[in-house]
């Protein structure tokens, strides 16, 4: 084909393309535009993840001490162990029972924890000054009984744990004489050197018991010097109610038995050890933990045991008498479905007569009377400290 032969087609094509879009303009249409491209959907923003809960502890003694503020700092790791990243967990040790407790809650507050855990009886009142200036967070108190809109207190029944050694302690004696190392003379110790006491008569009626007060939870060498003078007094079984091992190590090296308290320390005297009246505080602390994260969380008293999982009686020593490790186990068994009382009345005090409460009225052990029992059984020696002006 000629060069002219194209320029005549393509003018020819041109034409026919100029005719019919004036056609089109003619009936009054428009060519229609391309669409435009289809919009692209954005990519749906990751749902933005919840901070963790913030959490404090306050110790009154070293995590190390192996036995009440272990017990503690192993319930703090229990929450750890089951909420993982929901949570982040601290704490401060050796916080004295004093002004010092309300600055450090104070300062936990304003580092913004939302759940704080103050761990023994004298923070009560500085917990509940710091309480009413923090209304976002929630404070836990161990072991006391004041509360307020966001303050409620936990405690566990350690007197059952108490009576077993008593029980264990009753058939383990030679002399017939118990000796008991007491921190503070409060409601709570003096349970346990109650229970301590009945679960020992239990088996024994013999028995008697010794009491040396040191004035502090947390005082190794206070301690050693009170259990020394009590099985030099004739004790040959010793409990505590103190947070270190000063007393199972003590009887150790004198050549006599004893019990861990708060925490399993069987290591601390293997010779010595007849048991450990422990304490798991985990149920309690992921209960607390989980109301706290689930907008739950309201005040109130809670007091566990045996039936919780909070109490037990572990590591009984090898020669410990089998139908002694059966009693064990239908004490636990009682105290779980509620077919054993620790309590049931009449209770007779170190008069021979019946106990009764500040109101004058007959023994029957609830809650209410044993929060404010202050006078020894029968078979315990001496009188509670300021017992007579509580």
């Amino acid at each position: 084909m000629t060069d002219q032969k194209k320029r005549s087609l393509l003018k020819a094509a041109g034409l026919m393309s100029a005719v019919a879009a004036a056609s089109l303009a003619g009936c009054g249409k428009a060519p229609e535009p391309a669409p435009p491209p289809a919009p692209v959907a954005a990519a749906p923003a990751p749902a933005s993840k919840p901070a963790p809960l913030k959490i404090a502890f306050a110790y009154v003694g070293p995590v190390g001490d192996g036995g009440w503020t272990f017990a503690h700092d192993n319930g703090r790791k229990a929450i750890e162990k089951e909420f993982g990243d929901k949570v982040v967990t601290s704490f401060v040790e050796k916080v004295p029972e004093s002004a010092d407790a309300e600055r450090v809650m104070r300062d936990l507050a304003s580092q913004g924890n939302k759940l704080i855990f103050g761990t023994t009886f004298g923070y009560m009142d500085p917990m509940l000054k710091v309480a009413p200036d923090f209304k976002d967070a929630k404070f836990e108190h161990a072991t006391g009984y004041k509360t307020a809109v966001n303050l409620r207190t936990y405690d566990s029944r350690t007197y059952e744990g108490a009576y077993m050694a008593g029980v264990i302690a009753g058939k383990m004696t030679k002399t017939n004489t118990l000796g008991v190392v007491g921190s503070i003379p409060i409601p709570e110790v003096v349970r346990n050197i109650n229970a301590f006491t009945l679960g020992a008569q239990s088996v024994n009626p013999k028995v008697k018991t010794k009491v040396v007060w040191v004035g502090e939870w947390f005082a190794p060498p206070k301690e050693t010097e009170a259990a020394t003078a009590l099985i030099n007094g004739g004790a040959d079984v010793l409990m505590q109610n103190t947070d270190s091992s000063a007393v199972l190590q003590t009887a150790e090296k004198m050549g006599k038995r004893a019990f861990g308290w708060d925490s399993d320390m069987t290591a601390y005297g293997p010779k010595a050890h007849l048991g450990s009246a422990v304490i798991n505080w985990a149920p309690y602390y992921i209960k607390a933990t989980r109301d706290a994260l689930e907008g739950k969380w309201s005040t109130g008293q809670a007091w566990w045991g045996v039936k919780e999982g909070a109490i037990d009686m572990a590591s009984l020593a090898a020669d410990v008498p089998e139908e002694t490790r059966k009693r064990i186990d239908e004490i636990k068994a009682g105290l779980k479905d509620g077919s054993f009382s620790i309590w049931k009345g009449p209770i007779m005090g170190q008069d021979g007569k019946p106990i009764k409460d500040k109101d004058g009225k007959e023994w029957t052990g609830d809650d209410a009377q044993l929060g404010g029992l202050n006078v020894y059984v029968k078979g315990v020696e001496g009188k509670v400290p300021g017992g007579d002006k509580k």
